[in-house]
């Protein structure tokens, strides 16, 4: 059986920067309600007319980690495509992806995991490498949430999280057996499924029902999230799941070179340091510039921790992401 490992990261955020001073012209909202509450400062939000999509920033975001990778196109095998907000209903991104980058008659798979799709993603990489089927595996998460955000006060509770933006990571096939992709491990608790949510449209409620309600509170086709019950069993999965990937590779917290969490809520990540007794420069958050870009917020923070020189060959990184579903998983990486 092969090892996996990561070859190549990039990452893409739109030109278009949204500070908290900007939302709070377009709804009843300040710098320092929003700081206090999720820790962003700025988020990246797709600009009309600049040429940008969820596939399109998934492809600029790919292109990077190919060069990374020292490779071309024509090398990749298979595309995984982690995304909520696709360029259409269907078809998904994967093959628009495919189209684009002008590759061959390779598969593409789309994941729809939400927040923990990156984390899911890697884990079917992985085992298409390990298993010999594939030797290069391009995986992208890449989001873009502006385009369906509710931007009034009525939907600030969630709107002021989410921005937009892509990473992209080449899973390619090694002999090493101590170096790569170690282990992954998912869960999922569709019990809690409507606590973060987008109902609608969907074949269950389609666009002639929305138009007949047309409900003032709650619309079906802007996101829903109960804020406070996600933040509950947020800390409690990641730590969970991060304890199962350790003791499956005989480590513990204190071999942790650097822990990337999803990027869903500054208090999250830092109640989730605490209980593990990290130092500052053993976990990456990049929430305060990007917001929550779901899919796309673990390989962008995982680029640019690789960039900025905090993660070395040899460390042990360890990945963790929770969100709708519930879905949750982790991955530990030796570099």
């Amino acid at each position: 059986m092969y090892t996996s490992k990561i070859s190549g990261l990039g990452y893409y955020v739109p030109e278009n920067i949204v500070t908290n001073d900007d939302l709070s012209k377009m709804m009843d909202t300040n710098d320092e309600w929003i700081q206090e509450r999720t820790g962003i400062k700025e988020r990246r939000h797709i600009k009309k007319g600049d040429g940008n999509s969820t596939s399109v920033m998934g492809v600029k975001a790919a292109k990077i980690a190919l060069e990374r990778a020292k490779l071309t196109k024509n090398d990749i095998d298979l595309i995984i495509f982690a995304t909520l907000s696709p360029d259409m209903y269907f078809p998904g991104g994967g093959v628009r992806v495919q189209d684009m980058m002008d590759m061959s008659t390779i598969p593409a798979l789309d994941v729809r995991n939400q927040c923990s799709g990156f984390v899911y993603s890697l884990s079917v990489a992985d085992q298409f490498i390990k298993t010999g089927m594939y030797k290069n595996i391009l995986v992208i998460g890449s989001e873009n949430h502006s385009g369906g955000l509710d931007m009034t006060t009525r939907g600030r509770a969630v709107s002021v999280i989410f921005g937009d933006g892509a990473g992209a990571a080449v899973i390619s096939r090694s002999e090493s057996k101590d170096r790569g992709i170690l282990s992954t491990h998912l869960h999922s608790e569709g019990a809690h499924a409507k606590e973060l949510s987008l109902e609608g449209p969907s074949t269950e409620h389609w666009v002639p029902e929305l138009i007949e309600e047309n409900p003032k509170e709650n619309i079906p086709y802007f996101p829903y999230m109960n804020g406070q019950f996600v933040f509950k069993n947020a800390v409690v999965r990641f730590s969970e799941v991060i304890n199962e990937g350790l003791q499956a590779n005989n480590l513990s917290a204190t071999d942790i070179d650097m822990l990337i969490p999803h990027q869903a809520n500054l208090r999250i990540s830092q109640f989730v340091q605490k209980q593990f007794k990290l130092q500052d420069d053993k976990v990456y958050n990049n929430i305060q510039k990007y917001g929550n870009t779901t899919a796309a917020s673990i390989p962008i923070a995982l680029t640019e921790a690789w960039e900025e020189g905090k993660i070395k060959e040899g460390d042990l990184v360890v990945l963790a992401a929770f969100g709708s579903g519930f879905t949750w998983g982790s991955a530990i990486i030796r570099w």
